[in-house]
């Protein structure tokens, strides 16, 4: 994917503006309030380059190891420190879940579990994510291209109900783009992160499908800034985009379960310094 400067995190910059000048102040589980808008939407056209945040640093190797995590159905935070990506070491450590957690280290029926062993009725266990790259082959133009990681039945078995709950594949022209719907979208500290992951997982489908990536799009449901993060949020948007960097696919991986962290690159990835924040758990 070529370089075209910096559009998509202006995309991303310009709705974590809206949401900081125009939400409402609001409480919420956490205890520490969020400035809040209710329905958001951004495309990112991943032709124009990947798009990872350049006004602050990104953790890309994070970003990597925990979708790597995912498509492997991992669920235990050891699993994700093995790659080096801790940011589940909060959820793990929970007091709320610490009580429900089946072992030292469990994170429950989270993503991964939903996304490649979602259970039936009937005791079967359904590999959402396979199927649906068996039927992106099979029948491109398909409306049912869809993998949901929100189960009514399993939430209280998870360490976090997920907040990217659901996505949806669609084939054009030659390429795959992928819609996700966000029901809770920390809009510093998460949507970057989540911006990036699914960028590059709809990437990395596409190689294996042998299509191109088409545009990212992002729906988000409760869209909220911290209030302890509003001075990061006020800094970080006075600082100028830099260009886009290149992701890079290892070409010969052509299954979605061969993938490895030196499988996936983010070249001339060039950004301003990271900006702290604590995460409300």
């Amino acid at each position: 994917m070529g370089r075209k400067g910096g559009v998509p995190v202006k995309t991303y910059l310009d709705a974590l503006r809206y949401v900081l000048e125009h939400g409402e102040d609001r409480p919420n589980r956490t205890g520490v309030g969020t400035r809040a808008v209710f329905g958001l939407q951004s495309r990112y056209r991943l032709s124009d380059g990947f798009p990872a945040v350049t006004t602050k640093k990104l953790a890309f190797n994070a970003v990597k190891a925990e979708l790597l995590c995912f498509l492997k159905g991992a669920t235990d935070v050891g699993q994700f420190q093995e790659l080096g990506c801790r940011i589940w070491d909060a959820n793990a450590e929970a007091d709320y879940w610490k009580s429900r957690a089946r072992h030292i280290g469990d994170l429950g029926r989270i993503y991964g579990a939903q996304w490649r062993s979602w259970r039936a009725a009937d005791g079967r266990t359904i590999d959402q994510l396979r199927d649906c790259i068996e039927q992106i082959r099979r029948d491109p133009y398909s409306r049912r291209l869809i993998v949901t990681a929100w189960n009514p039945g399993e939430l209280d078995e998870m360490a976090l109900p997920p907040c990217h709950a659901m996505f949806q594949f669609f084939v054009s022209n030659g390429r795959l783009s992928l819609q996700m719907y966000q029901r809770s979208a920390d809009m510093f500290l998460g949507v970057p992160f989540n911006i990036a992951s699914y960028s590059l997982l709809v990437s990395m489908v596409a190689q294996v499908c042998d299509l191109q990536p088409g545009d990212f799009v992002h729906t988000l449901g409760d869209a909220h800034i911290y209030e302890n993060h509003f001075e990061q949020v006020q800094a970080q948007l006075q600082r100028t985009p830099h260009p886009l960097p290149t992701l890079q696919l290892n070409p010969s991986v052509r299954d979605i379960d061969r993938f490895t962290m030196d499988d996936v690159k983010l070249l001339n990835y060039v950004s301003e310094p990271s900006l702290k924040a604590a995460m409300a758990v």
